[in-house]
């Protein structure tokens, strides 16, 4: 059976942001499809990956089809350092969470880079039936926390944020995939989400946009700008945070590092 996506919204023809939003939806509603072809394990997770990526591939050819793509599923075209725009995307963002049902911290990440800058982010959160996108840009609640919340993985935490969490007086909170963590700030599940270890440009483009757009604080762990389009794609740590921690988090990784 050919999955359908449907058609975009009418919108969707000249606004980027209505474009990423059906496009990250549209994956979305693949994944879940594919969680229920009775696969397990690596299959699972290879099947979630391809069906995704090539969903998300054919849509942009058919509806941006002059635009460049990066995807983590992909043949990296280094045509796309000479291009305008750019599709940053990661079809599946928790593999992992992906395959064991009914864990719902996997994401769908589709971003615009345009002209040096994230211009367009959305991030589908499927088995909760959301999107956060920088067209309609998500409102950060007021924290309803007395003690900060920092987000980490819950198989491989970096052993630093716990340092940084003692000495801030934060607490842990685990969970999947790198674009659940960073919409956990814009949801007030968390307050900051701290990672160095290993990533790259789609684990964070499409969240990164979102979250910026929403008024966090964006970054590396040193403070200075994320980029975006590089000839090399690995971009191993960042920040997303409350502005109001901001200034403490990045100190304490200038005295300390992330070594520890």
């Amino acid at each position: 059976m050919t999955f359908d996506p449907g058609t975009p919204p009418a919108a969707a023809a000249t606004d980027d942001h209505v474009l990423a939003t059906w496009l990250a939806e549209a994956a979305g509603r693949r994944l879940l499809e594919v969680r229920t072809e009775g696969l397990e394990g690596k299959e699972l997770k290879d099947a979630g990956d391809a069906a995704a990526h090539d969903l998300l591939m054919a849509l942009l050819a058919e509806h941006r089809p002059g635009d460049a793509v990066l995807s983590e599923e992909g043949k990296d075209d280094k045509a796309r350092l000479e291009a305008s725009r750019v599709w940053i995307v990661d079809p599946l963002d928790g593999t992992r969470e992906f395959s064991e049902p009914p864990r719902d911290d996997w994401a769908v990440h589709v971003a615009l880079w345009q002209d040096g800058e994230l211009t367009v982010g959305a991030v589908a959160q499927p088995a909760l039936g959301e999107t956060f996108n920088t067209g309609q840009v998500p409102v950060v609640p007021p924290r309803t926390s007395e003690r900060p919340r920092i987000a980490v993985s819950r198989s491989r935490p970096p052993a630093f944020v716990n340092a940084l969490a003692e000495e801030i007086g934060a607490e842990l909170v685990p969970m999947g995939s790198a674009g659940v963590k960073m919409m956990s700030v814009v949801r007030d599940v968390t307050d900051a989400y701290v990672h160095a270890g290993g990533q790259y440009e789609w684990d964070s483009a499409a969240p990164v946009a979102v979250a910026a757009a929403a008024g966090l604080f964006t970054s590396r762990v040193d403070g200075t700008p994320l980029r975006y389009n590089q000839e090399d794609v690995y971009l191993p740590d960042l920040i997303v945070c409350r502005p109001e921690l901001a200034e403490r988090i990045v100190a304490f990784v200038k005295e300390h590092g992330t070594e520890a």
